[in-house]
């Protein structure tokens, strides 16, 4: 998908009804000695991190159950959607563990330090429409009888995205993510930084001649 120039966007969605991913298998886990286990764990941390590094945004349909790593793996996309009646948590601390795939890192960089450390210390797990008006996703829909209404809402977020300049959403996200981890003045400089790369871009040319003759731009990602 990283280097498929024909995806703009990629929606996560679960194959199984009512769970988008219950995290990981912890009967599994039960067998494995320490070292196994601390191998597992950064395995999963480095998926996710290689989720997050997508170039272009990625959505989770969040139809059901999204526990523990189920969840880091919704944190790791850039937009969240949920059914009302979806249920969310990193419920780590209640099986001993803490949060391993980016729980600690993303969940307080969506929510905020307060309700990030609350949700990980208590260990709760609440439903869509307590996640939309936290933060923690972007948009909160009734579940439809097909089970499936994150995901329909999830492809008419991503169809709002799809004729926007591909090149311009790239950069648009590099420099966000890159921005959020430096003070403010350094993150200037990555924004010029990516408006520089992107000024040579035919999508820019074509997106001004698109305004001077008023009609729909057409953008080619180049």
């Amino acid at each position: 998908l990283r280097f498929d120039e024909k995806v703009r966007v990629v929606v996560f969605k679960s194959e199984v009804k009512g769970v988008f991913c219950a995290g990981a298998d912890l009967k599994e886990r039960a067998k494995m000695d320490d070292a196994e286990v601390g191998h597992f764990v950064k395995r999963l941390r480095n998926l996710m991190d290689e989720i997050a590094a997508l170039p272009v945004p990625t959505i989770a349909a969040i139809d059901g159950y999204a526990l523990g790593g189920g969840l880091e793996l919704a944190l790791a996309c850039d937009l969240r959607v949920a059914a009302s009646s979806a249920k969310m948590g990193l419920i780590e601390t209640t099986r001993g563990l803490l949060p391993g795939a980016g729980g600690t890192q993303r969940l307080p960089r969506c929510v905020g330090i307060g309700l990030a450390k609350e949700l990980i210390f208590t260990g709760k797990q609440i439903d869509g429409q307590q996640a939309f008006s936290m933060g923690l996703v972007n948009h909160t829909v009734p579940q439809n009888e097909e089970g499936d209404a994150a995901y329909q809402r999830a492809l008419t977020l991503a169809k709002e995205i799809l004729p926007q300049a591909p090149f311009a959403v790239k950069m648009g996200k590099l420099a966000i993510n890159r921005g959020m981890e430096v003070d403010i003045a350094s993150g200037m400089a990555i924004e010029g930084m990516c408006y520089a790369q992107n000024i040579p871009t035919r999508d820019r040319q074509e997106g001004m001649a698109a305004f001077r003759e008023k009609r729909p731009p057409q953008f080619i990602g180049k």
